[in-house]
């Protein structure tokens, strides 16, 4: 293997299969190539597990190659079979044009829209699928794939059993007329995606051979899936998935999923989803491997992923949130910062200032009033930070962090949050 883009993927492990491999270092040693991976719309949002192909196509990107980041605002209205047991509830046109546009803001936030000649280029197959016809999709795309073959591919035999609808059984053909379009108009002549897109991907190989002829050069490539040591999906937490989305994930939760990474996958993820050199990962291994107590894959990987995805600014304040509550100094923070690491813990809106015994039964912090007294007598409630044994202590808004909330912990973890109204 010559070309240095195609040994650094394979070090980073991100080489699952690939059509041809040879032909595609060839390629990539001659000359400036476009290449295309697709993203359907099927929420207002990305998540994590999306990252390693956009990642992919930045790095390409980074070596002077063109990407066109797909949206597929036409195949996100039948949905891929691949990876399900039965058929994705189907949205409106309207929902998954929005669900494209809020796809294309996230997708320009890792990919060089202005870069002269290898500048990224949004495409949308909805533009060159919405207007053909039932008749010459039939004739023209339909006639070239034969029933075996399709029944052969992993996603559709898989659902054979269970039931699956002609409109998810011809999802493999719609992918495959976005490959030939790209090939024909853009010349692109690589896909790439992750290992469950390899029977779409070759779907779109035989559809450009078919009908461009045996001379016609395009080459698929995949990704592994990204899995977990411990057999787990990659991506969900207790909350659900890890979105791109600083409203849906904030960027303190996306810090904190990184940094709670096991050991066991600290250095995989550091490979896949970031642009750390080889000799500062393996300089990281050794560190997990001689002092796993201090954590520093798991922090490069966190400030990395954070910085990448929301910006220093925002990894700044997920470290500070992350301090504060580690020492328990509330204070320190404002309120957004408030609002942001604790997003998740148990709140309630009050209007009018409350006694704290009643407000801990009220959390559910205490089981009873006798429950509350005696936690506030042994020194287990602190406001704000600061410990109160004062039977007698009203919150107040006044009292608040800039009138708005009130942050009472309950010994070392558990924390309630009072929003004042």
């Amino acid at each position: 293997m010559n070309n240095q883009l195609l040994t650094d993927l394979k070090w980073r492990g991100l080489i699952k299969d690939c059509t041809d491999l040879e032909a595609l270092d060839e390629l990539l040693e001659k000359e400036q190539i476009t290449l295309y991976c697709g993203f359907d719309p099927t929420a207002n949002s990305l998540h994590v597990g999306s990252l390693l192909p956009i990642l992919t196509l930045k790095r390409f990107q980074d070596a002077g190659h063109k990407p066109l980041p797909l949206v597929g605002g036409a195949t996100g209205l039948i949905g891929d079979p691949s990876g399900k047991s039965s058929e994705r509830q189907l949205n409106t046109l309207e929902t998954v044009l929005g669900y494209s546009d809020s796809i294309k803001n996230q997708l320009s936030k890792f990919l060089d829209f202005n870069k002269g000649d290898n500048a990224a280029e949004l495409v949308n197959n909805y533009d060159w699928t919405h207007g053909l016809s039932i008749i010459e999709f039939l004739r023209d795309i339909g006639k070239n794939f034969g029933i075996n073959y399709l029944l052969a591919k992993d996603t559709i035999a898989s659902r054979l059993e269970s039931g699956i609808s002609y409109t998810e059984f011809s999802y493999t053909i719609l992918q495959a007329m976005d490959f030939k379009h790209l090939y024909e108009t853009k010349n692109c002549k690589l896909q790439i995606g992750g290992s469950d897109q390899w029977g779409n991907i070759t779907s779109g190989l035989e559809l450009i051979r078919k009908t461009n002829g045996h001379e016609a050069k395009a080459i698929g490539f995949t990704m592994p899936l990204v899995t977990k040591a411990d057999g787990t999906k990659f991506g969900k937490t207790a909350g659900g998935a890890v979105w791109l989305d600083p409203v849906l994930t904030t960027p303190y939760e996306m810090y904190q999923f990184f940094l709670n990474t096991a050991d066991a996958d600290v250095v995989k993820f550091l490979k896949f989803f970031t642009f750390l050199s080889k000799d500062d990962i393996e300089a990281l291994e050794t560190s997990l491997n001689e002092t796993p107590h201090l954590r520093e894959a798991q922090r490069a990987l966190a400030k990395e992923l954070v910085t990448l995805v929301h910006g220093e600014e925002a990894y700044t304040k997920a470290i500070k949130i992350t301090d504060a509550l580690f020492k328990g100094d509330i204070a320190e923070l404002n309120s957004e910062e408030i609002e942001e690491g604790f997003k998740d813990v148990p709140s309630l809106e009050v209007k009018e200032d409350m006694g704290l015994i009643d407000l801990l039964v009220e959390l559910n912090a205490a089981s009873s009033k006798r429950q509350s007294r005696e936690f506030i007598k042994n020194n287990s409630i602190s406001i704000n930070g600061e410990k109160q044994s004062d039977l007698n202590f009203v919150v107040s808004k006044t009292g608040a962090i800039e009138g708005k909330f009130t942050v009472i912990r309950r010994g070392k973890k558990r924390y309630f949050l009072i929003k004042h109204v």
